[in-house]
């Protein structure tokens, strides 16, 4: 495997992990392949892009498979309780703030919990995914 396609995947993964319940740092590799120069911006902001989405509709499914055998909000914890109240006032909008730390998580999780519209939250999760990683990539340029 050529170095440049491992730092794409390498890439990849780190923000497919990143966006699950498991800490990551996907900005870091994103920001060292930038600096890097060995890839386009563009391409590098989207690979991490689409692989942070996968991992949020990855905790979006856990949501819904948790509200099918747990229906009974009383079981979440607060922070889930706060985030299925958020997400049930702002809908999908509230998704665009999927990319923040620990929080976005929980908006991931409580909007597969409400079962959201699938199409309407990759849209959301992936936009405000892809304007955290231009920022960070543009950042290092």
């Amino acid at each position: 495997m050529q170095l440049e396609t491992f730092g794409m995947a390498g890439l990849f993964i780190s923000a497919f992990i990143s966006s699950t319940i498991a800490p990551g740092g996907s900005e870091a590799v994103l920001a060292y392949l930038v600096n890097s120069r060995q890839h386009a911006v563009e391409q590098l902001v989207m690979v991490a892009t689409v692989g942070n989405t996968l991992g949020a509709l990855t905790t979006w499914w856990l949501g819904m498979w948790a509200a099918k055998k747990y229906p009974a909000e009383t079981l979440l914890t607060g922070k889930q309780r706060k985030s299925l109240r958020t997400v049930r006032q702002w809908g999908s909008w509230a998704l665009l703030f999927s990319w923040l730390p620990v929080v976005g998580d929980g908006l991931c999780f409580a909007a597969g919990w409400l079962r959201l519209s699938l199409f309407s939250s990759i849209l959301a999760i992936f936009f405000g995914k892809a304007l955290r990683y231009i920022a960070v990539a543009y950042a290092f340029i």
